[in-house]
């Protein structure tokens, strides 16, 4: 089993879903969850990228956020669009890190994953609440490379 298929077991994955579906309920934000194993250049060129092969830039405000993990690496990054950025506090993506990394320091890459995709739901319904027309416009799984 590769590094990128033993990060997670199969419920953590779908308690991750789960929890995007959660975080996107109340807001026409979208978050991304992509895995592999090592980014093979800077983590946050390999966000970005990822970002936009995963087709993250296509929403309608511009308010998707992808949560970025290197497995071996050990390494994460959060990508957040610029319809998100434009209206977070400018601390806002490094305290959500900040919670991430705690949990991901005790080995707790599940609950990591879940507190961060939850905190980013909360600050996007505070800025892009849901309307009535919204679509999911992103898929809720996790990708991987």
């Amino acid at each position: 089993m590769s590094k990128v298929e033993a990060f997670l077991s199969t419920t953590e994955e779908q308690e991750i879903i789960e929890a995007i579906r959660t975080a996107e309920l109340n807001t026409s934000g979208e978050i991304r969850v992509h895995i592999e194993k090592t980014s093979n250049d800077s983590i946050e060129n390999r966000a970005l990228e990822v970002f936009y092969t995963l087709k993250m830039d296509n929403t309608k405000a511009q308010n998707g956020v992808l949560i970025y993990v290197a497995v071996e690496d050990k390494n994460f990054a959060i990508y957040g669009d610029k319809g998100i950025n434009d209206v977070v506090a400018d601390n806002f993506w490094d305290s959500t890190k900040d919670t991430m990394q705690s949990h991901f320091k005790r080995g707790h890459f599940k609950q990591g994953l879940v507190d961060g995709i939850l905190m980013a739901g909360e600050e996007l319904k505070k800025h892009f609440p849901y309307q009535d027309d919204d679509t999911n416009e992103l898929s809720n799984e996790i990708s991987k490379g």
